[in-house]
């Protein structure tokens, strides 16, 4: 089973990999999803080089435009729905409870569930970069379009940067759980940042 807003017992995926308990445990460089990894970046890439080479591909605005929407809206479906559950073993979507009101739910598969098909490294990495890049770059866009005056490209990027940074938001939050213990989060890797700092002085006085 997977449970709302909780940490308790799931697998620790972490942003590339990074952390101490991954760095212990034995390298799985091998992509288990190889179908899942190439779309997880293919609509996301697709819609940036559409968006680049749109004027030297076509003269037709309405085209251009419909086309990224077109690989936008099936990089936020895909991504939602099948990669980061593949992938990553993350999950959000929203619900309505039976009195109406709107419930937005984060969840990661517990460890016990993942099995033999725990997550590899290279899997990770291309989860988490794909899913971290690409809306950086279409932020720069934003910026772009606004201060060279390209108004009628602005509505694109703005739904670029909405589709993707939703997911992005989604799966941070799937990742650490609920906003107060994005600050938690934050306040440990900073104490173990410093207890390393300190036992490494202390190792060098000795020394």
């Amino acid at each position: 089973m997977l449970r709302q807003d909780s940490n308790d017992d799931t697998e620790d995926v972490s942003l590339f990999d990074a952390d101490d308990e991954m760095s212990r445990r034995p390298k799985k460089s091998k992509i288990k999803h190889p179908i899942a990894s190439f779309f997880h970046l293919f609509f996301r890439v697709s819609a940036i080089v559409v968006y680049l080479l749109c004027e030297l591909l076509s003269n037709s605005y309405i085209a251009c435009m419909v086309t990224i929407i077109l690989l936008l809206s099936c990089d936020f479906w895909a991504v939602k729905n099948i990669t980061g559950r593949l992938m990553v073993g993350l999950r959000w979507w929203n619900q309505v409870d039976d009195d109406g009101k709107s419930h937005w739910v984060f969840e990661a598969r517990k460890a016990s569930a993942w099995g033999k098909k725990a997550s590899s490294e290279a899997e990770s990495r291309i989860f988490w970069l794909g899913l971290i890049m690409c809306p950086l770059l279409w932020v720069i866009f934003a910026f772009s379009a606004l201060f060279s005056f390209k108004v009628k490209w602005l509505a694109i990027v703005i739904m670029g940067v909405a589709l993707q940074g939703a997911n992005l938001y989604g799966y941070i939050r799937c990742k650490v759980g609920s906003r107060k213990n994005l600050t938690s989060v934050a306040t440990s890797f900073l104490g173990k940042q410093l207890l390393r700092q300190t036992a490494s002085k202390e190792d060098e006085a000795v020394s």
